[in-house]
């Protein structure tokens, strides 16, 4: 067989594309080495967000394509992206209040709202919004963006590509690719280690921060496009404060640190920005990283903390496409594609830079760049279309939870809400013939049943209980060392 489209990595870009050419009519093969959203796309701040500090540095565009796509994706997923409403601490050294007030009214009207509400200034002494924080933070402004799963919104990516036609093969890496004539000859290496030869009418390199190792060393390729590394670490912390609204902490150099409900239990801190001058690897929080995020959660935060209270850290690498900025934190979040597409000869699409929100729009322009050379191609189709499991109905995401625990009261409020912004309506097909948590098989820890975790495994290709405890899920922040014993030997084939 030869393929339309080959992808190279699975991560929120190249998961995007596999679902929108898939849709579109074009067969597809898309490789991941290691687990969908294994590397960047995993390690986020977890948000559907225009990029409020992005109209400094003038990115009007972006901020208004991003703004835009927040309604479309919040539209389609219903169930892993929610509003929230975040609150920005007025420090006077850093900007003026006109000034961000003026930043706030223009990130208001940069898009057309449907489900998000605008900004305002709000009062913090003495009000519940400044409970949390010290005394002298007494005046605020209030905005929203979205929260996001951000390795489910990869995996339900990746579910709708194959349910669509594309084949999804983890555990698969490229090892090289040459062109003939009209054709790429790609040599892949299984999740066994065995090679094959995949044919393929363009390919599309969608590896995020490998891009240009991709181009250079799998493909034999150049470009006059790079990306620039930047490290981006997180910390975890146990509940901060009370209330579901999430912090915005200016500081004094300019960056912005988000505190936001995470969990139900804990408090998600980040992000850093730190230059990443190596190769692209694993990479872990730096002890001053540690410090940076700890020190601006007790500069405005009542409750102190210190390292001994970080329960959970991530760090990841964003691959930014490089405009030549001389700070990691202006560096653009926008994308930029290289187009190698000699005459007669099979295209490569490498894609650089981008972000987990405009991971939609960014699959959309790819596929009309290589529209030229799939003339078969059928029209643009998935800013209207949702992703599986977000068709929970017209009344929202809490009807939806209370007509799961009506449906299924053994459940539980506290586990009906977890499968319900896990799945969807997708819960109902592990769910559906139970009439007792017995009937769901065994309880592997907090919650997990066997018939979830084969569900898991069935459809969402989870092979680890990595893949299972910090990218299909967070169970990983209440598993001890024997629950997850016993979910790896329930995942070890017998």
């Amino acid at each position: 067989m030869v393929f339309d489209l080959l992808i190279v990595g699975g991560g929120v870009n190249g998961s995007a594309i596999a679902r929108d050419a898939a849709g579109r009519g074009l067969s597809v093969l898309l490789l991941e080495q290691k687990d969908l959203a294994a590397a960047t796309s995993s390690a986020s701040t977890k948000l559907v967000h225009g990029g409020l500090r992005y109209l400094e540095q003038y990115e009007f565009r972006l901020v208004h394509e991003a703004l835009a796509e927040r309604e479309l994706l919040l539209a389609a997923a219903p169930h892993i992206i929610h509003p929230l409403q975040f609150i920005l601490p007025h420090e006077s050294a850093i900007r003026p209040a006109w000034l961000v007030r003026l930043g706030l009214l223009l990130y208001d009207h940069l898009a057309r709202r449907k489900r998000i509400p605008g900004s305002s200034t709000v009062a913090l002494a003495g009000a519940r919004f400044g409970a949390p924080l010290t005394a002298d933070h007494r005046l605020g402004f209030s905005y929203y963006d979205c929260r996001v799963d951000d390795s489910r919104l990869v995996a339900l990516e990746a579910l709708d590509a194959f349910e669509r036609g594309a084949q999804i093969r983890i555990g698969a890496r490229l090892v090289g690719a040459r062109r003939d004539s009209a054709q790429w000859i790609a040599s892949v290496a299984g999740a066994d280690g065995r090679l094959e030869e995949v044919r393929a009418r363009a390919l599309v390199n969608a590896s995020g921060p490998f891009v240009s190792e991709t181009l250079e060393h799998r493909l034999g390729l150049s470009s006059r496009k790079h990306v620039r590394l930047v490290k981006g670490s997180h910390i975890v912390t146990r509940k901060l404060y009370e209330g579901a609204q999430a912090y915005m902490l200016q500081r004094p150099d300019k960056r912005i640190i988000f505190a936001i409900p995470f969990e139900e239990d804990f408090t998600l801190v980040g992000t850093t920005d730190i230059p990443f001058p190596a190769a692209p690897g694993p990479v872990a929080i730096s002890e001053e990283e540690t410090d940076y995020l700890i020190a601006a959660v007790n500069h405005f935060f009542e409750k102190k903390i210190a390292r001994d209270d970080v329960v959970w850290t991530y760090s990841g690498l964003r691959p930014l496409y490089d405009d030549g900025a001389l700070e990691a934190s202006v560096v653009t979040r926008d994308y930029a594609f290289d187009l190698d597409a000699r005459a007669e000869e099979a295209p490569a699409l490498s894609i650089f830079g981008g972000k987990i929100t405009t991971a939609r729009r960014l699959a959309e322009h790819a596929l009309e760049t290589l529209a030229p050379f799939f003339p078969q191609m059928r029209a643009a189709w998935t800013a209207s279309a949702v992703l599986p499991g977000g068709d929970i109905g017209a009344a929202g995401f809490d009807a939806f939870v209370a007509e799961l625990e009506r449906a299924k009261p053994f459940l539980g409020p506290r586990l009906a809400r977890r499968l319900a912004g896990a799945y969807g309506t997708r819960a109902w097909r592990f769910l559906e013939p139970a009439k007792s948590l017995a009937d769901l098989g065994a309880d592997i820890g907090c919650g997990l049943t066997e018939a979830e975790l084969d569900y898991l495994r069935a459809q969402e290709w989870a092979r680890t209980a990595e893949d299972v405890l910090w990218r299909r899920s967070k169970l990983g922040l209440r598993f001890d060392a024997a629950q997850t014993e016993r979910l790896t030997r329930a995942l070890t084939p017998r």
